[in-house]
């Protein structure tokens, strides 16, 4: 069982929304699986964004694995599809 809370990636989450939402965009928590992946979903602007790739990488997940050592990996859907490959 994995020992990320919810809580844990939403208080990252929240500190990342704000410039998502002043582009049009914003990430959901879709699941934290027993194995440590945290899995998103880039809504709005985001979805279908070329730069939600690099949004996720250089902003999201940076923070996600600075702020909660126990992440093995972070993957990242928009509309039902995968965005890049982490």
């Amino acid at each position: 069982m994995s020992n990320i809370s919810v809580e844990a990636v939403q208080e990252v989450l929240d500190e990342i929304r704000p410039a998502l939402q002043a582009d049009g965009g914003n990430v959901e928590l879709l699941e934290i699986t027993e194995d440590g992946i945290v899995k998103l979903d880039m809504v709005g602007a985001c979805a279908g964004c070329p730069m939600a790739t690099l949004t996720l990488r250089a902003g999201i997940e940076r923070l996600l694995f600075e702020r909660i050592p126990d992440i093995v990996g972070v993957e990242a859907f928009s509309g039902g599809q995968p965005v890049g490959d982490l």
